[in-house]
């Protein structure tokens, strides 16, 4: 008996530290298609941050997911990560993968993070047109 109570112990030790060990993300961000009502799912996405001279260095580059999200852009990990980005949204791909013509090659939107909180940037899409705002 003394056996199974030590190893539960240690299962709950184990689980708490990993849920502990989380790791969080300060951006996130979501593609609908409001042609088709649906998720765009492998769309690239390039996050780049302005530079102290005005330049955009590129941060990361990913994918969007089955849902159209991408949840992990910039890792919080005590870094600051306040500034001007861009998150460049590769449409052009995604509408010639169905054999559709699209208006925009790609879209960029730029904001700025002004504090720790985390930030959502979806996009609504259809090939003549796009909407943007601040989620959560």
């Amino acid at each position: 008996m003394k056996k199974r109570t030590f190893l539960l112990l240690i299962f709950i030790a184990l689980v708490q530290f990993t849920f502990a060990q989380e790791t969080k993300y300060q951006l996130s961000s979501h593609i609908l298609d409001i042609t088709l009502g649906k998720p765009a799912a492998g769309v690239k996405i390039t996050l780049s941050k302005k530079d102290q001279n005005d330049n955009w260095i590129k941060i990361e580059e990913k994918n969007t997911d089955d849902n159209g999200r991408i949840k992990d852009f910039l890792r919080q990990d005590g870094k600051n990560n306040r500034g001007i980005y861009k998150l460049t949204f590769h449409t052009s791909p995604y509408f010639k993968s169905m054999g559709q013509k699209s208006f925009y090659p790609f879209i960029e939107v730029v904001f700025e993070l002004v504090d720790n909180e985390h930030y959502h940037v979806p996009i609504t899409l259809s090939p003549f047109g796009y909407s943007t705002y601040r989620g959560n």
